[in-house]
Protein backbone atom coordinates (compact mmCIF):
# COMPACT_ATOMS: atom_id res chain seq x y z
CA UNK A 1 0.00 0.00 0.00
CA UNK A 2 1.33 3.42 -1.02
CA UNK A 3 0.56 5.95 1.70
CA UNK A 4 0.22 9.57 0.59
CA UNK A 5 -0.12 12.81 2.50
CA UNK A 6 -1.50 16.11 1.24
CA UNK A 7 0.29 19.26 2.35
CA UNK A 8 -2.19 22.17 2.35
CA UNK A 9 -5.68 22.42 0.90
CA UNK A 10 -5.18 26.07 -0.11
CA UNK A 11 -5.51 25.08 -3.78
CA UNK A 12 -8.89 23.66 -4.82
CA UNK A 13 -7.17 20.89 -6.78
CA UNK A 14 -6.26 19.26 -3.46
CA UNK A 15 -9.86 18.13 -3.04
CA UNK A 16 -9.87 16.53 -6.49
CA UNK A 17 -6.59 14.75 -5.78
CA UNK A 18 -7.93 13.45 -2.48
CA UNK A 19 -10.96 12.03 -4.30
CA UNK A 20 -8.68 10.46 -6.91
CA UNK A 21 -6.48 8.84 -4.26
CA UNK A 22 -9.54 7.05 -2.88
CA UNK A 23 -10.22 5.59 -6.34
CA UNK A 24 -6.72 4.26 -7.13
CA UNK A 25 -6.03 0.69 -6.08
CA UNK A 26 -3.17 0.23 -3.64
CA UNK A 27 -3.07 3.90 -2.63
CA UNK A 28 -4.48 5.64 0.44
CA UNK A 29 -4.61 9.15 1.83
CA UNK A 30 -2.87 8.48 5.13
CA UNK A 31 -2.62 12.00 6.57
CA UNK A 32 -3.17 15.69 5.98
CA UNK A 33 -1.12 18.67 7.10
CA UNK A 34 -2.15 22.28 6.59
CA UNK A 35 -0.80 25.55 7.93
CA UNK A 36 -4.47 26.51 8.26
CA UNK A 37 -5.39 23.98 10.94
CA UNK A 38 -9.15 24.49 10.68
CA UNK A 39 -9.06 23.99 6.91
CA UNK A 40 -6.85 20.94 7.27
CA UNK A 41 -9.08 19.40 9.92
CA UNK A 42 -12.17 19.87 7.77
CA UNK A 43 -10.42 18.39 4.73
CA UNK A 44 -9.17 15.40 6.73
CA UNK A 45 -12.67 14.70 8.07
CA UNK A 46 -14.19 15.08 4.62
CA UNK A 47 -11.76 12.51 3.20
CA UNK A 48 -11.81 10.02 6.06
CA UNK A 49 -8.24 10.50 7.21
CA UNK A 50 -6.34 12.22 10.02
CA UNK A 51 -4.84 15.66 10.44
CA UNK A 52 -1.28 15.82 11.75
CA UNK A 53 -1.01 19.45 12.78
CA UNK A 54 2.75 19.42 13.45
CA UNK A 55 4.77 19.53 10.22
CA UNK A 56 7.75 17.60 11.61
CA UNK A 57 5.48 14.86 12.90
CA UNK A 58 3.65 14.75 9.57
CA UNK A 59 6.90 14.33 7.64
CA UNK A 60 8.23 11.73 10.11
CA UNK A 61 5.09 9.61 9.72
CA UNK A 62 4.97 6.52 7.51
CA UNK A 63 3.74 8.35 4.39
CA UNK A 64 5.65 7.49 1.22
CA UNK A 65 4.96 10.70 -0.66
CA UNK A 66 3.25 14.08 -0.47
CA UNK A 67 1.09 16.15 -2.78
CA UNK A 68 1.67 19.86 -2.18
CA UNK A 69 -1.30 22.14 -2.87
CA UNK A 70 -0.37 25.34 -1.04
CA UNK A 71 -0.32 28.91 -2.28
CA UNK A 72 2.24 29.19 -5.07
CA UNK A 73 4.89 31.10 -3.12
CA UNK A 74 4.93 28.42 -0.41
CA UNK A 75 5.84 25.60 -2.78
CA UNK A 76 9.58 25.90 -2.33
CA UNK A 77 9.75 25.67 1.49
CA UNK A 78 7.25 22.80 1.51
CA UNK A 79 9.09 20.90 -1.22
CA UNK A 80 12.39 21.41 0.56
CA UNK A 81 10.99 20.17 3.88
CA UNK A 82 9.53 17.07 2.23
CA UNK A 83 12.72 16.38 0.27
CA UNK A 84 14.84 16.51 3.42
CA UNK A 85 12.39 14.03 4.98
CA UNK A 86 13.04 11.72 1.99
CA UNK A 87 9.45 11.81 0.74
CA UNK A 88 8.48 11.56 -2.93
CA UNK A 89 6.85 14.81 -4.04
CA UNK A 90 4.11 15.89 -6.43
CA UNK A 91 3.82 19.68 -6.41
CA UNK A 92 0.89 21.67 -7.73
CA UNK A 93 1.61 23.92 -10.70
CA UNK A 94 3.26 26.32 -11.19
CA UNK A 95 6.22 24.58 -9.59
CA UNK A 96 7.40 27.98 -8.32
CA UNK A 97 6.94 31.67 -9.01
CA UNK A 98 10.58 32.29 -9.93
CA UNK A 99 13.18 30.41 -11.95
CA UNK A 100 15.57 30.55 -9.02
CA UNK A 101 13.11 28.84 -6.68
CA UNK A 102 12.17 26.18 -9.22
CA UNK A 103 15.81 25.38 -9.97
CA UNK A 104 16.65 25.18 -6.26
CA UNK A 105 13.77 22.74 -5.70
CA UNK A 106 14.92 20.50 -8.55
CA UNK A 107 18.51 20.52 -7.34
CA UNK A 108 17.64 19.73 -3.73
CA UNK A 109 15.37 16.82 -4.66
CA UNK A 110 18.15 15.40 -6.82
CA UNK A 111 20.62 15.81 -3.95
CA UNK A 112 18.26 14.11 -1.49
CA UNK A 113 17.49 11.30 -3.93
CA UNK A 114 13.74 11.81 -4.05
CA UNK A 115 11.39 12.09 -7.01
CA UNK A 116 9.87 15.48 -7.82
CA UNK A 117 6.85 15.84 -10.07
CA UNK A 118 4.75 18.77 -11.23
CA UNK A 119 0.95 18.39 -11.28
CA UNK A 120 0.26 18.56 -15.01
CA UNK A 121 -2.83 16.35 -15.37
CA UNK A 122 -3.23 17.32 -19.03
CA UNK A 123 -0.60 14.70 -19.81
CA UNK A 124 -3.21 12.14 -18.78
CA UNK A 125 -6.07 13.45 -20.94
CA UNK A 126 -6.81 10.80 -23.64
CA UNK A 127 -7.47 13.23 -26.54
CA UNK A 128 -4.16 14.99 -25.88
CA UNK A 129 -2.34 11.65 -25.57
CA UNK A 130 -3.85 10.59 -28.92
CA UNK A 131 -2.69 13.78 -30.64
CA UNK A 132 0.79 13.42 -29.15
CA UNK A 133 1.03 9.86 -30.48
CA UNK A 134 -0.19 10.90 -33.94
CA UNK A 135 2.43 13.67 -34.08
CA UNK A 136 5.14 11.22 -33.01
CA UNK A 137 3.99 8.79 -35.74
CA UNK A 138 4.36 11.53 -38.35
CA UNK A 139 0.66 11.77 -39.22
CA UNK A 140 0.84 15.57 -39.51
CA UNK A 141 4.42 15.86 -40.68
CA UNK A 142 6.45 18.80 -39.44
CA UNK A 143 4.50 21.03 -37.06
CA UNK A 144 4.49 24.68 -38.03
CA UNK A 145 2.15 26.44 -35.60
CA UNK A 146 -0.54 26.09 -32.96
CA UNK A 147 -3.33 28.20 -31.50
CA UNK A 148 -4.20 27.36 -27.90
CA UNK A 149 -6.50 28.48 -25.09
CA UNK A 150 -6.70 27.85 -21.38
CA UNK A 151 -9.64 29.92 -20.19
CA UNK A 152 -11.09 29.48 -16.74
CA UNK A 153 -13.22 30.86 -13.96
CA UNK A 154 -11.87 33.52 -11.63
CA UNK A 155 -10.71 31.61 -8.52
CA UNK A 156 -10.56 34.63 -6.20
CA UNK A 157 -8.86 34.48 -2.83
CA UNK A 158 -5.09 34.21 -2.76
CA UNK A 159 -4.93 33.71 -6.55
CA UNK A 160 -5.54 37.45 -6.89
CA UNK A 161 -2.89 38.33 -4.29
CA UNK A 162 0.44 38.56 -6.10
CA UNK A 163 2.34 38.18 -2.84
CA UNK A 164 0.94 34.64 -2.58
CA UNK A 165 0.34 33.68 -6.20
CA UNK A 166 3.26 35.35 -7.95
CA UNK A 167 0.99 36.29 -10.85
CA UNK A 168 -2.51 35.97 -12.24
CA UNK A 169 -4.16 34.21 -15.15
CA UNK A 170 -1.03 34.41 -17.30
CA UNK A 171 0.83 32.32 -14.75
CA UNK A 172 -2.09 30.14 -13.73
CA UNK A 173 -3.16 29.21 -17.26
CA UNK A 174 0.02 29.28 -19.33
CA UNK A 175 1.98 26.52 -17.58
CA UNK A 176 -0.45 23.78 -18.65
CA UNK A 177 -0.29 24.64 -22.34
CA UNK A 178 3.46 25.25 -22.24
CA UNK A 179 3.99 21.80 -20.76
CA UNK A 180 1.64 20.06 -23.19
CA UNK A 181 3.40 21.61 -26.18
CA UNK A 182 6.87 20.66 -24.90
CA UNK A 183 5.60 17.14 -24.24
CA UNK A 184 3.88 16.79 -27.61
CA UNK A 185 6.50 18.33 -29.84
CA UNK A 186 9.74 17.54 -28.00
CA UNK A 187 10.89 21.12 -28.48
CA UNK A 188 11.81 23.95 -26.10
CA UNK A 189 10.45 27.48 -26.11
CA UNK A 190 12.86 30.14 -27.31
CA UNK A 191 10.95 33.46 -27.21
CA UNK A 192 7.81 34.99 -25.72
CA UNK A 193 5.86 38.15 -26.41
CA UNK A 194 3.00 38.83 -24.00
CA UNK A 195 0.40 41.48 -23.38
CA UNK A 196 -1.67 41.08 -20.24
CA UNK A 197 -3.70 42.99 -17.71
CA UNK A 198 -7.23 43.32 -16.38
CA UNK A 199 -9.76 43.15 -19.18
CA UNK A 200 -12.56 41.56 -17.18
CA UNK A 201 -12.18 42.57 -13.54
CA UNK A 202 -10.81 45.73 -12.02
CA UNK A 203 -9.46 46.15 -8.55
CA UNK A 204 -7.83 42.73 -8.23
CA UNK A 205 -4.14 42.37 -7.51
CA UNK A 206 -3.19 40.31 -10.56
CA UNK A 207 -3.82 40.08 -14.29
CA UNK A 208 -6.92 38.20 -15.43
CA UNK A 209 -6.02 37.94 -19.11
CA UNK A 210 -2.89 37.24 -21.14
CA UNK A 211 -2.33 37.10 -24.91
CA UNK A 212 0.93 35.31 -25.68
CA UNK A 213 2.85 34.84 -28.90
CA UNK A 214 5.56 32.24 -28.44
CA UNK A 215 8.25 30.59 -30.54
CA UNK A 216 9.72 27.13 -30.12
CA UNK A 217 12.84 25.50 -31.50
CA UNK A 218 12.70 25.15 -35.27
CA UNK A 219 10.58 28.28 -35.61
CA UNK A 220 7.27 26.76 -34.46
CA UNK A 221 4.86 29.64 -33.81
CA UNK A 222 2.36 29.49 -30.95
CA UNK A 223 -0.56 31.76 -30.12
CA UNK A 224 -2.03 31.30 -26.65
CA UNK A 225 -4.84 32.92 -24.65
CA UNK A 226 -4.73 32.52 -20.86
CA UNK A 227 -7.62 33.99 -18.92
CA UNK A 228 -10.08 33.96 -16.05
CA UNK A 229 -12.86 35.03 -18.41
CA UNK A 230 -15.58 32.50 -17.58
CA UNK A 231 -18.65 33.96 -15.91
CA UNK A 232 -20.29 32.48 -12.81
CA UNK A 233 -23.08 31.13 -15.02
CA UNK A 234 -20.69 29.30 -17.38
CA UNK A 235 -21.34 25.53 -17.46
CA UNK A 236 -17.88 24.53 -16.21
CA UNK A 237 -14.58 25.90 -14.94
CA UNK A 238 -13.03 26.43 -18.38
CA UNK A 239 -11.12 24.75 -21.19
CA UNK A 240 -7.89 23.58 -22.78
CA UNK A 241 -8.10 23.71 -26.58
CA UNK A 242 -5.53 23.46 -29.38
CA UNK A 243 -5.46 23.75 -33.15
CA UNK A 244 -2.16 22.39 -34.41
CA UNK A 245 -1.02 23.06 -37.97
CA UNK A 246 1.32 20.63 -39.70
CA UNK A 247 2.65 20.10 -43.21
CA UNK A 248 0.23 17.18 -43.77
CA UNK A 249 -2.84 18.50 -42.01
CA UNK A 250 -4.49 20.31 -39.13
CA UNK A 251 -5.78 18.74 -35.91
CA UNK A 252 -8.15 20.39 -33.44
CA UNK A 253 -8.48 19.06 -29.92
CA UNK A 254 -10.80 20.05 -27.07
CA UNK A 255 -9.23 18.36 -24.08
CA UNK A 256 -12.32 18.26 -21.86
CA UNK A 257 -15.11 17.71 -24.39
CA UNK A 258 -16.16 14.34 -22.94
CA UNK A 259 -19.32 15.77 -21.39
CA UNK A 260 -23.10 15.85 -21.40
CA UNK A 261 -25.34 18.90 -21.08
CA UNK A 262 -27.31 19.16 -17.84
CA UNK A 263 -30.02 21.79 -17.43
CA UNK A 264 -30.14 22.11 -13.65
CA UNK A 265 -33.13 23.93 -12.17
CA UNK A 266 -31.50 23.81 -8.72
CA UNK A 267 -28.44 25.69 -9.98
CA UNK A 268 -30.56 27.65 -12.49
CA UNK A 269 -28.00 27.26 -15.22
CA UNK A 270 -26.76 24.79 -17.79
CA UNK A 271 -23.92 22.57 -16.60
CA UNK A 272 -21.48 20.17 -18.24
CA UNK A 273 -21.10 16.78 -16.62
CA UNK A 274 -17.99 14.86 -17.60
CA UNK A 275 -18.50 11.26 -18.65
CA UNK A 276 -14.98 10.44 -19.79
CA UNK A 277 -11.64 9.73 -18.20
CA UNK A 278 -10.51 11.61 -15.10
CA UNK A 279 -7.04 13.02 -15.72
CA UNK A 280 -6.43 13.45 -11.98
CA UNK A 281 -6.75 9.67 -11.60
CA UNK A 282 -3.98 9.27 -14.15
CA UNK A 283 -1.87 11.85 -12.36
CA UNK A 284 -2.23 10.14 -8.97
CA UNK A 285 -1.71 6.66 -10.47
CA UNK A 286 1.53 7.80 -12.11
CA UNK A 287 2.69 9.42 -8.87
CA UNK A 288 2.09 6.18 -6.96
CA UNK A 289 3.89 4.21 -9.69
CA UNK A 290 6.84 6.62 -9.51
CA UNK A 291 7.16 5.89 -5.79
CA UNK A 292 7.09 2.13 -6.39
CA UNK A 293 9.59 2.39 -9.25
CA UNK A 294 11.77 5.03 -7.52
CA UNK A 295 11.67 7.44 -10.45
CA UNK A 296 10.45 10.95 -11.14
CA UNK A 297 6.75 11.30 -12.01
CA UNK A 298 5.88 11.61 -15.71
CA UNK A 299 5.92 15.42 -15.52
CA UNK A 300 9.09 15.99 -13.56
CA UNK A 301 10.48 18.92 -11.65
CA UNK A 302 12.50 19.80 -14.74
CA UNK A 303 9.26 19.99 -16.72
CA UNK A 304 7.85 22.28 -14.04
CA UNK A 305 10.97 24.45 -14.24
CA UNK A 306 10.66 24.76 -18.02
CA UNK A 307 7.06 25.92 -17.71
CA UNK A 308 8.07 28.47 -15.07
CA UNK A 309 10.72 29.82 -17.44
CA UNK A 310 7.97 30.51 -19.99
CA UNK A 311 5.72 32.33 -17.52
CA UNK A 312 8.58 34.41 -16.09
CA UNK A 313 9.52 35.44 -19.64
CA UNK A 314 5.86 36.31 -20.32
CA UNK A 315 5.69 38.70 -17.38
CA UNK A 316 9.01 40.28 -18.36
CA UNK A 317 7.65 40.79 -21.87
CA UNK A 318 4.38 42.30 -20.62
CA UNK A 319 6.29 44.73 -18.43
CA UNK A 320 8.79 45.76 -21.10
CA UNK A 321 6.54 45.51 -24.20
CA UNK A 322 9.38 43.59 -25.80
CA UNK A 323 9.90 40.08 -27.13
CA UNK A 324 11.87 38.16 -24.49
CA UNK A 325 14.16 35.15 -24.83
CA UNK A 326 13.31 32.15 -22.67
Amino acid sequence: MIKLGIMSFAHMHAYSYATAIAQVNGVELSAVWDDDVARGKAAAEQNGTKLIADLDAFLKSDIDGVIICSENVKHRPMVEAAARAKKWILCEKPLATTIEDARAMVELCKKEGVGLGTAFPCRHVPPLVAVKNDIADGKYGNIYAATCTNNGSYPGGWFADEALSGGGATMDHTVHVADVLRWMLGKEFTHVYCENGNLIRTGIGTDDFGALHLEMEGGVKIQHIASWNRSKSYPTWGDVTMEIIGEKGVVTVDAFNQKINLYNDDAMKAQWVGWGDNSDLGLVQDFADSIRERRDPAASGIDGLKAVEVTVAAYKSAKSNQRVAV
